[in-house]
């Protein structure tokens, strides 16, 4: 498949905190919702970015009519990672912030991950915010069912009810909405492209800033969001991330999220370096000659 991807509108002289790059495959009305309420729920001024895979359902022409939304096209779904890294080069502000387009954020969302940002004091970081889901085991989120679609969706309770759930701080900031500094982004190149559609483009993110030596990976708590979850994903032809991670990188994203990132658990300061045990180099071992014997088959 070729790959082409067009400007349709840019606003680069305008500033803001953030750069919000949100990939969208023809879901207009949850990428409205997205929308409005990053408007209405911000305590500080951004810039919206989004790229338009396709726009079959009406989004291009939407967005002719939001002249504070810039945005990208593709004919065809690129997925996210060509779609996030040709957004880059959108990019008005210092740091990039990649948020699905079925995600919902709540009042000081942003100001909370601006304030974490600031106190950090440099850009060696990688920060995520905290995800509501109305189904889940990930322990990043917390698990509350305010509705499974637009249609269900409780705002009202939601708004008065998000901010009362315990949740601390935790480690293994890698899922969306996520936080990079420009210049961080810039040096690990973005999104690996191997990945296109997307499957396991995020861990494999997240390894490369541990590469680079980044070990805060934190998430923040009090910055959070309402995920419907799974609205593009059900429907792409899905790339075989797992394997992929291994072939590239020598063990599962499994073992790089428990064993290195501490996915989930509380946070108490940055990730430190993983005990290479015998049983964890074993189980790389096997996870790698597993990978090898697919990747011929």
């Amino acid at each position: 498949m070729s790959i082409h991807i067009e400007t349709v509108r840019s606003s680069a002289g305008k500033k803001g905190i953030f750069s919000i790059i949100i990939p969208s495959w023809n879901n207009l009305p949850y990428l409205k919702f997205c929308i409005e309420s990053i408007r209405k729920n911000s305590s500080l001024k951004h810039q919206i970015i989004v790229h338009v895979n396709e726009g079959k359902d009406g989004t291009l022409d939407w967005l002719k009519d939001q002249p504070d939304v810039d945005y990208t096209y593709s004919e065809k779904n690129v997925g996210i990672c060509y779609a996030l890294n040709y957004c880059r080069q959108l990019m008005a502000t210092d740091y990039l912030l990649y948020i699905n387009d079925d995600m919902y954020v709540c009042p000081g969302w942003d100001k909370h991950l601006y304030d974490e940002i600031q106190g950090i004091g440099h850009k060696y970081f990688f920060l995520s915010a905290t995800q509501f889901e109305p189904e889940s085991q990930n322990p990043c989120c917390i698990c509350v069912n305010y509705g499974t679609s637009l249609e269900t969706f409780r705002e009202a309770d939601f708004l008065k009810e998000f901010d009362s759930y315990e949740k601390k701080d935790w480690q293994g900031s890698s899922w969306p909405p996520n936080v990079v500094h420009k210049d961080i982004w810039d040096l690990v190149g973005g999104y690996s492209i191997e990945f296109s559609p997307g499957m396991s483009s995020d861990p494999d993110f997240s390894m490369k800033l541990w590469k680079l030596g980044i070990r805060i990976h934190k998430g923040i708590s009090k910055s959070r969001v309402y995920h419907f979850a799974g609205t593009s994903t059900r429907r792409i032809k899905k790339n075989d991330g797992y394997y992929m991670f291994i072939n590239k990188w020598g063990m599962s994203t499994r073992i790089f999220q428990r064993n290195y990132l501490r996915l989930g658990e509380i946070y108490q300061g940055p990730a430190q370096e993983a005990a290479t045990s015998f049983k964890l180099r074993a189980r790389n071992l096997y996870k790698r000659l597993n990978a090898a014997f697919k990747k011929k088959i």
